[in-house]
């Protein structure tokens, strides 16, 4: 890691990540797995609106990997305080142990919840969310809500974990709700003319049309699982699942391979905020 990365990294983790360069790594402390994450701002003229959470942790005698992307919309605060509080939230449900996919819907929920009722400014804005549970290294919970996507290598075949929430493929649901989705020349269909999800945490404004319920789906880690990628859309806009595996099998170091996800996207000219995180299962 150079050192403004390096500077970066470690301020951001004190600042809630909000440094224009950050990067780093870690491992598991029982198995082969490492993981890397790489943050650039993006063209736009505001501070940084993407955060992450990339760890391992011990909780009642099992490892678990957590990782994660927010890409926030409308300020910082939402995707900030979601790094700050949605893990745990989900951790603390109590059917995590023996039912993850109810404890992750309930805690998604809760957190968008709290929120929304936090105050008026923090409910203002919003943000996507994915999340990846590693558990003692062999079984994987994926659950997201908008656009940031979780991508799985499984002997180099690119196999997409999330669904991106657009506002075209659930304008019936947004419909329904009162809401409408409009395609304005040039722009990307938007949620009453001014959000491209259709699922976000906060958007108070917006919230009585637009849903935060998550898609939720468990992998098993096999020997043939190979690499997760977890990122905003910043690099998923220029990149297809496929072309990211591809990179990120190339480069050993799941930092490095992190890094070069991000410069492949600013050379195909991504003006958004990006975020990677590369985790490899196999030495």
């Amino acid at each position: 890691m150079d050192n403004l990365c390096c500077f970066n990294s470690k301020f951001s983790q004190l600042a809630g990540g909000r440094s224009s360069c950050s990067s780093g790594k870690g491992r598991s402390h029982q198995g082969p797995t490492k993981y890397g994450f790489s943050l650039v701002k993006g063209k736009a003229n505001h501070p940084m609106e993407d955060f992450h959470v990339s760890k391992f942790v011990e909780l009642h005698g099992r490892e678990l990997g957590l990782f994660a992307v927010y890409d926030g919309h409308l300020g910082d605060s939402v995707p900030a305080y979601l790094q700050k509080h949605l893990f745990a939230n989900i951790l603390n449900e109590e059917d995590f142990r023996n039912d993850p996919h109810r404890a992750i819907v309930k805690a998604y929920e809760r957190t968008d919840q709290a929120i929304l009722s936090h105050n008026p400014d923090l409910g203002r804005g919003g943000s996507t969310a994915v999340t990846a549970i590693l558990i003692n290294g062999g079984k994987l919970w994926v659950a997201n809500v908008g656009d940031s996507r979780a991508v799985l290598s499984r002997r180099g075949q690119a196999i997409q974990l999330s669904i991106d929430h657009e506002p075209n493929t659930e304008r019936g649901d947004i419909e329904n709700r009162g809401g409408f989705v409009s395609n304005m020349p040039g722009d990307v269909a938007r949620v009453n003319g001014q959000l491209a999800v259709s699922r976000a945490f906060g958007d108070k404004n917006l919230k009585s049309h637009l849903s935060s319920d998550p898609d939720v789906t468990n992998a098993d880690v096999d020997g043939d699982t190979d690499i997760l990628i977890l990122a905003s859309d910043g690099l998923w806009k220029v990149m297809s699942n496929q072309e990211a595996v591809d990179i990120v099998r190339k480069v050993k170091d799941p930092q490095k391979a992190a890094k070069q996800l991000a410069i492949e996207a600013l050379v195909r000219e991504s003006k958004d905020d990006i975020s990677c995180i590369v985790v490899r299962f196999k030495g």
